[in-house]
């Protein structure tokens, strides 16, 4: 019986299906190498000092997770900013308002609160979220309890709890319901006029806002403004003048966040975030209008102009400093006080 050899059983042109091509001519014409073909050789890693090989990832030791997640890669989720910063989101494809609020350590109502958004589902590919974090006191509500009893019981506004949980503020408070008490404080001693030498201010970081005392770094943004109140929400105090007065950056910076629609936007209204190179942030709120765009701003520059909107009880500035003593911390209610 004649033996049959290799070529003889397998022709040098062979059909074949190869599902992923595109060309007709390549799926049925694929050749079977020759003996004169060169052997695939695996890569080899140019270091061959690389030591222990990578770990994948894994879900449950099964599924492989994505190395680039909703804010980039792992080494960028490590790198976001503190929690007490603002910081600023492009939604991408197939993002949930759930997961960035879990990204970035929020509530989704915090979220939508700060983007003036009609539902957790009114988020879109290409938005630009602003992550506000929100301090407050998370209160289950007892028989007694009012808007306004809260509010007052925790220095916060009653119109703000309403928004923020979403109430009717002309409704009773459903007892045994969880509400947040938006900027809410638990009540601590006060340090006395006598000992401080002050007749009206509040020392120390509010809300766990505030950071290191920056001596001579922050200049004036509203000379001759007026304090009308001192250290509140996240390290912010007040400072009054007359509507369409100038309001100033305090220190050289890129501006990362605009806000000039006239909306709520978290009770600020328009207003202005500014990243500084000692890792602080500066906000400017209420105002009229603001005149600037993001991109870099040198201190002393015009940023906008004193109004009223948002969450305002008439023309006044709304400054906070995020990650650095607020230079107005020690100023006196009612005087006229210069950044220390």
């Amino acid at each position: 019986m004649a033996i049959l050899s290799a070529t003889t059983l397998l022709p040098q042109s062979a059909g074949a299906f190869w599902p992923f091509s595109s060309n007709a001519d390549a799926a049925t014409n694929a050749t079977i190498p020759s003996s004169s073909t060169p052997v695939l050789s695996a890569s080899v890693n140019s270091n061959p000092n690389i030591g222990a090989p990578i770990v994948l990832a894994t879900s449950g030791d099964s599924a492989l997770v994505s190395h680039s997640g909703l804010d980039g890669t792992p080494a960028d989720i490590a790198n976001t900013p503190p929690p007490d910063r603002i910081s600023v989101y492009e939604v991408k494809k197939n993002d949930t308002l759930s997961d960035i609020a879990d990204m970035y350590g929020v509530s989704v109502n915090t979220i939508i609160w700060a983007n003036n958004l009609k539902s957790a589902r009114d988020v879109h590919k290409g938005d630009i979220l602003v992550i506000l974090p929100v301090s407050g006191i998370e209160r289950v509500v007892a028989r007694g309890d009012t808007l306004k009893s809260l509010a007052k019981r925790y220095g916060a506004d009653a119109n703000e709890i309403a928004q923020y949980n979403s109430l009717d503020p002309a409704a009773p408070l459903v007892i045994g319901s969880t509400i947040i008490i938006i900027g809410g404080e638990l009540a601590v001693p006060a340090p006395s006029a006598a000992s401080s030498g002050l007749t009206s201010a509040i020392r120390g970081p509010s809300l766990g806002c505030g950071g290191p005392v920056q001596n001579d770094y922050y200049g004036n943004p509203l000379p001759g403004g007026v304090i009308t109140q001192g250290l509140h929400g996240c390290n912010a105090v007040d400072i009054g003048a007359a509507r369409g007065t100038p309001i100033y950056a305090v220190a050289d910076g890129k501006v990362i966040i605009v806000r000039n629609n006239g909306a709520w936007n978290g009770g600020y209204g328009n207003y202005v975030v500014i990243t500084h190179d000692n890792d602080s942030q500066t906000l400017y709120s209420h105002m009229k209008n603001v005149i600037v765009s993001s991109g870099s701003v040198l201190k002393g520059q015009i940023i906008g102009y004193v109004g009223a909107t948002g969450h305002a009880t008439g023309s006044h500035l709304h400054f906070e400093v995020r990650g650095a003593a607020n230079p107005f911390r020690n100023c006196p209610v009612g005087s006229v006080c210069q950044p220390q």
